[in-house]
């Protein structure tokens, strides 16, 4: 899109939103106001990880160095995976892998998260997102300036509607003042290769703007079969007076052969390698007429040890506006309109549907569309020793989600990098229409010069409408369901003990809405008897979350050491309610409460003029606090663990710089989890080891700030679970056959070479 299109809509947005009574809510800001990106605050003066200085909360952030650091292409959750209580994980290098990649802050999982890009929501950045998309997919890592991290009470003001446990909040960096082109040129192992150009106009009277283009590719680390991406991102940025015009548009094209699904029977039978049979079709043919009980055969087991192959496709446009005006009286008031399109299709080859063509395989889809919009809007105006903020989101989402099956011929065998067409069967087909409305207000109070209190709160409420288009009626539903809440207090406090130190405490209320999809953790995903029996009578999951701490910051050294207690109510989960419902459907269910607790420390020391040491230490208490009932039986999961809730988590970076020398070793070590819910399986704990090294050319002929960099993860070569729950969790699983797990990518190394011209 044109800057001057970018110039006449904001224009045009600025003017309804001038003219519209309700925007006098504005978004509220939970932290201090935002910078621009280009212009950093005191959260990113460190080497590794900033801690909050001045904030109510535990609020921790991640500069555009430590992004530097990673290999090339990787998610930017890398370096967020740095920080206390993180437990972020991936199969992948890259930690780019869509249906492998999690994260998990203080028990809390992904879908219980909130994830924003420039004030945009994300949605719960889930591999079946219904609402938003991943942040890989969102923008490059090359482009974001900061991240920040509220692994607790988060912001009133994040637009988010999963929000019980945290919040991410990412921010694009801004067009740089002098034209130029960057480039960067990567390869690497598995046949990595990685290509980054960005031009830069400058900025003028007209305001400046870059373009970058990625494009990213390489083979899977075992079985054959490639994952890709090419990715487009534009920003503009307009100085008018004291205002700021900005605007972009960014687009994904994402192609993802998947890994195989392990068990631990699997993984101690045939080791961490095994995957599907991909290109080969003759074997997959052979394992369904054999193992799978076509043809005449009996089914075993072992058909499912290995399918043809998978794979997740997603094309993606996501489009921003914002303006941010600054007014005589001091009040700032931001606004963003945002626009996302999404098509997506996630295949399985299944050898339990064969073909019209007599083929005893076929190719299963998941297919999703995703068309929504809305407007962010925040308003900050300080009033003596008040700061009042206020804030206002809205989001109109239409979510199509469908089940189809695509027939294969013998010589004509799809490929799954490519969206199938013309299905010979569709199993169900939704539409869903969720609109999302939330507003905060708060007010922050300088009781004295070392104290300072804020106090606030926010409504949220999402309301869903379901449409069955394509399926039986009786065992697919239709119909409406509203998660509301209208009081969500949040208070924090903090007192400067000294100009070094200061100590923060905070305390939140949060709910997470339905999702509006047709399968995973939906009111939906059950049969028309079974939404009726529920929808007037569940709850949408909620949290209290206390937390305090310490904080210390000085030239040398940055330090904080929180504690923190979370009560999770209304906890949900599928389960079997007996026959009191029609057919004894699985249905959405509230099985009571979790608890967790625990205490994080995070320590950045500048050793020396050159030297600079990181550690972070995470301890935690994550159980289940109520038993359950499924099909007349009773779960005693009382007093058990949360899945995939390690209770100990430890990072450490050492990074030397020197004149034209940067280098970093990290270690990230993760104590076992479990994923069942009875806790009778798990996988061991790990540690891994990464690095980078880079120098720094210079000028060197018409090139500039010229650079070559190395990076590896998993130096040390481990073999380990790095995903746990790719296939959901289970109650139990004591002969270790759920195939839910998945490994973690070998040694790798990545070279980087890049400049400016």
């Amino acid at each position: 899109m044109r800057p001057e299109i970018f110039c006449h809509r904001a224009i045009a947005a600025a003017a309804v939103i001038a003219l519209s009574p309700t925007v006098t809510l504005a978004q509220a800001m939970g932290d201090a106001p935002a910078a621009a990106p280009g212009n950093p605050q005191a959260l990113e003066r460190v080497t590794v990880t900033a801690n909050g200085r001045g904030q109510t909360r535990q609020v921790q952030a991640i500069s555009r160095d430590e992004l530097r650091q990673l290999a090339p292409g990787a998610s930017p959750l890398e370096a967020v995976s740095r920080l206390p209580s993180v437990n972020f994980q991936s199969a992948d290098p890259f930690g780019a892998y869509e249906w492998s990649t999690r994260i998990t802050v203080r028990g809390f999982n992904q879908n219980q998260l909130g994830f924003t890009l420039d004030d945009i929501p994300l949605g719960d950045m889930s591999y079946a997102n219904f609402n938003g998309l991943h942040i890989s997919r969102a923008i490059s890592t090359e482009n974001i300036a900061r991240t920040l991290l509220s692994p607790g009470t988060g912001s009133l003001a994040t637009a988010s509607s999963s929000n019980l446990g945290g919040t991410l909040q990412f921010y694009s960096v801004d067009p740089a003042a002098n034209a130029g082109v960057e480039a960067d040129q990567s390869f690497g192992s598995f046949n990595t290769r990685r290509t980054f150009i960005k031009a830069q106009t400058g900025m003028g009277q007209l305001g400046g703007a870059y373009i970058s283009v990625a494009d990213q590719r390489s083979n899977k680390w075992k079985g054959s079969g490639d994952q890709r991406q090419q990715q487009v991102n534009l920003k503009y940025v307009n100085a008018i007076g004291s205002d700021k015009l900005s605007a972009f548009v960014n687009t994904s094209r994402r192609r993802e052969v998947d890994y195989q699904d392990l068990s631990l029977q699997l993984i101690n039978q045939y080791g961490y390698t095994l995957d599907n049979t991909y290109p080969d079709f003759a074997a997959a043919v052979r394992i369904s007429n054999t193992l799978c009980g076509n043809g005449g055969s009996t089914y075993v087991g072992a058909c499912d040890n290995q399918y043809y192959a998978g794979s997740g496709l997603r094309d993606d446009e996501l489009y921003g506006i914002s303006y941010d005006a600054r007014f005589a009286n001091a009040l700032n008031w931001k606004t963003t309109a945002y626009y996302h399109h999404n098509k997506g299709a996630g295949l399985w080859y299944t050898p339990y549907v064969p073909s019209p063509t007599g083929v005893p395989v076929s190719v299963r889809t998941t297919e999703y569309g995703i068309n929504r919009e809305g407007l962010v809007s925040t308003a900050t105006l300080p009033l003596g020793n008040h700061t009042l903020k206020a804030g206002l989101w809205y989001e109109n989402n239409k979510f199509d989600q469908a089940r189809r099956f695509y027939s294969i011929a013998l010589n004509a065998v799809p490929s799954p990098t490519d969206f199938p067409s013309n299905p010979f069967a569709t199993q169900w087909q939704f539409q869903f229409k969720t609109r999302t409305l939330q507003l905060s207000i708060e007010d922050s109070v300088a009781v004295t010069d070392k104290l300072t209190v804020s106090g606030g709160f926010k409504s949220l409420s999402a309301t869903t409408d379901a449409t069955r288009q394509i399926g039986n009626p009786a065992s697919y539903p239709s119909g409406s369901i509203t998660a509301r809440k209208n009081f969500l207090p949040q208070l924090g406090m903090t007192y400067a003990l000294s100009d070094a130190d200061e100590l923060f405490a905070a305390y939140a209320e949060n709910m997470r809405t339905y999702q509006g999809t047709a399968t995973g953790l939906s009111p939906f995903s059950t049969t028309q008897a079974g939404f009726a029996a529920i929808a007037s009578t569940i709850k949408p999951e909620t949290s209290q979350t206390l937390e305090g701490g310490w904080r210390r910051n000085t030239n040398t050294t940055e330090a904080v050491v929180s504690a923190y207690f979370v009560q999770f109510k209304d906890r949900l989960l599928a389960i079997q309610q007996g026959p009191g419902i029609v057919g004894n459907p699985s249905v959405l269910a509230n099985v009571g409460k979790a608890q967790m607790s625990g205490v994080e420390l995070a320590l950045s020391t500048k050793l020396s003029t050159h030297w600079a040491w990181y550690n972070g230490i995470g301890l935690s208490k994550s159980q289940y606090k109520s038993d359950y009932v499924s099909n007349g039986v009773v779960y005693r999961v009382n007093g058990k663990s949360l899945v995939d809730s390690p209770d100990t988590m430890f990072k450490s970076v050492l990074s030397y710089s020197q004149g034209a020398v940067d280098a970093s070793l990290g270690l990230d070590y993760m104590s076992k989890r479990y994923y069942t819910y009875l806790n009778d399986a798990s996988v061991d704990a790990r540690t891994l080891v990464n690095g980078s090294v880079r120098y720094t050319l210079g000028r060197v002929g018409p090139l500039s700030d010229a650079s070559i960099q190395l990076s590896g993860t998993n130096l040390t070569n481990a073999r380990y679970v790095a995903t746990v729950g790719s296939n959901g969790f289970t109650t139990s699983d004591p002969t270790g056959t759920f195939q839910t797990l998945l490994a973690g990518a070998p040694r790798t190394v990545f070279l980087s070479i890049a400049a400016k011209f």
